[in-house]
Order: structure tokens, then C-alpha cells, then sequence
């Protein structure tokens, strides 16, 4: 199965960082939080990627070299002091605009998708201990077009509304209120191309909206740890785990 990454966005809150490098190549420790979250999917057997990139997407396909990663991948298990593995991963990077929202992106990829019947798809700026395989066999167990991981609540995020597994309403960066939110690390079938349409579709919008209203978007419950880097004091809290190797993502 494909995992998409969302890549393409400016990072405005990171100013002093992407005004030279977009925000997925911000170091957490000495690896980009990119590289970070290709590791999550790995753990769980998924090495086949295609990234969406915009602002300044040439600088992580340089990075995201072959050669590169290797090396990268050796300093990374030593720092971990774990036995090296083998990387094995399948890069593409396509170029999805500069002011393309994310379902705008998603969509430009369906070319890129045509022979998935499902694939993972989340934001480039968040790290989680979420089971990939979890998230998966829950996916094709309810037969929906979406599942989105549901995480610990927060006003800042999209609110989700669940009768059990299933999402009732999705609502984009509520002012106040309490409940799950979206982590990211979706689920999606294919036919969610049908709720897409143009450049300006953000997906966290109409097109999740719809998917709730039509009984087609359901939550994966995750509990424990989970962690964007929206704002300075995040990305610190990131900086301080992986310096005390408490790397509650790999867990």
C-alpha cells in the first residue's frame, strides 16, 4: 500500500526556518521531521511513498536521494544504538502547486493512485505512534471511502463528532468545545477522488464533511501519543524527546 505525504504547504509559523527550507525539512534532532514519519510507516512494513510537494519541494527531492538516505539511515539506528536495517524505500515526488490546498493535492495525484484501491495519506509536520497495521485492517473492516485517526482533543483542530466508530460531522478548527480530533494518518479508498474537485478543495472541509453526511467517514481511535509541530513550543517538546531519546513516536 502507497503512503502519501503532504509536503507542499509554506510553514508560515516557521518563518525564520522556511524562508530556505520547506517546513517537512525542519530537523527534529539531526533527521528533517520528514524522514521522521517515513520511519513510522516503516515500522509497519510501508516503504512506498509519493509526496506532494509545493513550496520549495525541490530541496526534499534533492535530500530524499538514495545515497543520502543511506547514509542517514546508518547515523539514525546508530543514535539509537539499535541494529542497522536495510532501506527499502520507494520515493516519488510530484509536484502538486504552490498554492494548491490539500485536497487540491491529493487530487493531482490520482494519476499516481489509479491501481490503489486504498492508501495512507497524512500531513508532513506530525509524528504519532499510531499502528499502521491497525489503521488499516479497521479501515478495510468497515468498507468506507475514509477513516481518519482520531486523536487527544484540542480546539485548534478539526473536531470530530463520533457516534462510536462513526463520524457524524467534521468541523474544521472549532473556536471552543471538547472532543477527538484529526491526527491525521488516513485511510482512504479510492473513491474519494469523486468528493474532489479543483485545486481549491481542502480536504478538511467539504470533502471530510461529506464523507460524514454520507456515512462514508469513520474514526480510528488513537489514545496515545501523538504530536504536530503547529508552533514553536511544539517543535521544542519534540527537540527535547528526541535529545532524551524518549521518542514516544517509535514506541
Amino acid at each position: 500500500m502507497k503512503a502519501v505525504i503532504l509536503c507542499g504547504g509554506f510553514g508560515t509559523r516557521f518563518s525564520e526556518q522556511t524562508r530556505t527550507k520547506p517546513k517537512p525539512m525542519i530537523s527534529i534532532g539531526q533527521f528533517p521531521i520528514l524522514f521522521h514519519i517515513l520511519k513510522i510507516y516503516e515500522k509497519y512494513g510501508i516503504n512506498d511513498f509519493v509526496l506532494a510537494l509545493g513550496y520549495k519541494g525541490n530541496i526534499i527531492e534533492k535530500f530524499f536521494n538514495l545515497e543520502n538516505l543511506n547514509k542517514l539511515n546508518l547515523k539514525y539506528f546508530k543514535y539509537l544504538k539499535k541494529k542497522p536495517k536495510k532501506l527499502n524505500w520507494k520515493i516519488q515526488f510530484c509536484y502538486s502547486g504552490l498554492n494548491t490546498m490539500t485536497g487540491g493535492r491529493l487530487l493531482r495525484l490520482k494519476k499516481f493512485l489509479d491501481k490503489e484501491e486504498n492508501f495512507l495519506l497524512t500531513y508532513g509536520d506530525g509524528l504519532a505512534n499510531v499502528n499502521i497495521k491497525r489503521l488499516i485492517q479497521f479501515h478495510k473492516n468497515h468498507n468506507k471511502i475514509g477513516t481518519v485517526t482520531a486523536v487527544v482533543p484540542s480546539a485548534r483542530f478539526g473536531a470530530l463528532s463520533l457516534k462510536g466508530q462513526k463520524v457524524k460531522s467534521f468541523v474544521e478548527k472549532p473556536q471552543s468545545g471538547e472532543g477527538w480530533i484529526n491526527g491525521g494518518f488516513f485511510c482512504f479508498h479510492n473513491k474519494i477522488f469523486k468528493y474532489l474537485k479543483n485545486d481549491k478543495s481542502i480536504l478538511e472541509e467539504k470533502p471530510l464533511s461529506k464523507l460524514a453526511e454520507d456515512k462514508n467517514l469513520y474514526a480510528f481511535k488513537h489514545s496515545k501519543y501523538w504530536q504536530c509541530m503547529d508552533t514553536r513550543r511544539d517543535y521544542d517538546l519534540l527537540q527535547k524527546q528526541w535529545k532524551s531519546k524518549k521518542i514516544l513516536w517509535l514506541k
